[in-house]
């Protein structure tokens, strides 16, 4: 990987729940989240670094540029991770065109007014849940569309999808939907190998130790969609949305608290 050139002052997330940090801590105690942790990984090494974070659960890639591409730039962030299109791939209608041009528009204005830009790919929802089989040939098509936008960019690209580790059910919430706290931790530290961070390497990309648990049964499954699914598919349907009525959890540039 290519190794960190200098120092970054200003490290700016945009995206949805996955950014925001849904499923790593709670609305009580505070979400923590990958670009949480990213930023912590950034600060060991710039120590006058200060972050904001302005991804919203729920919003889909066309959201996050009209609400959050504006506020992202007038910060003038020198690094910033655009992460989003996950929540547009579980819509009846989708257009991976569409959502990858709401995404290169983002890359190029950010990337113009000199921000080093950061963005990943998804793994195959199918690898992680069996119901969402019927999604892999969205999540393919939007991979390749974003490797494409991201090259002509100049942008960085994390790749998970190619790493099994990432579908380590061990990686995710309960509701499969989000990633746990080590599943945070190990998008982070993909991001600081991207970037070339020093002490970072692909140690993110190892397997988990074996821990024996048995497979996924049919009843755990029915469970698991009566308990998350269900009420996921029951928002769409009544057009609502988790990031309904919801702002930025940290609009402002801040310093990073060890």
């Amino acid at each position: 990987m290519p190794r960190a050139e200098h120092a970054y002052l200003r490290y700016v997330a945009l995206g949805d729940s996955q950014t925001e940090g849904l499923g790593d801590g709670d609305d009580t105690t505070g979400l923590r989240g990958l670009a949480d942790r990213f930023a912590e990984h950034l600060a060991l090494h710039s120590p006058g670094l200060r972050y904001a974070n302005l991804a919203v659960r729920g919003r889909l890639a066309g959201q996050v540029r009209a609400e959050q591409l504006a506020p992202a730039l007038a910060l003038r962030p020198d690094l910033v991770t655009v992460v989003a299109g996950v929540n547009d791939i579980l819509r009846p209608r989708f257009d991976a065109d569409e959502v990858a041009g709401h995404l290169e528009a983002m890359f190029g204005a950010l990337t113009v007014q000199g921000a080093r830009v950061l963005t990943m790919t998804f793994p195959d929802l199918a690898r992680i849940t069996p119901l969402a089989r019927p999604l892999s040939p969205r999540v393919s098509a939007l991979n390749e569309r974003i490797r494409a936008a991201a090259a002509r960019q100049g942008v960085l690209v994390v790749e998970t999808g190619h790493h099994p580790v990432v579908t380590d059910p061990r990686l995710w919430s309960a509701d499969r939907l989000h990633a746990g706290p080590l599943g945070h931790e190990r998008i982070a530290a993909s991001l600081a190998d991207a970037l070339g961070l020093p002490d970072s390497d692909d140690s993110w990309t190892h397997p988990l130790p074996p821990d024996g648990a048995p497979r996924p049964t049919v009843a755990a499954e029915l469970r698991w969609a009566a308990a998350f699914l269900g009420p996921w598919l029951g928002r769409r349907l009544r057009g609502r949305s988790s990031g309904d009525a919801r702002t930025a959890k940290r609009p402002e540039l801040l310093p990073v608290l060890p």
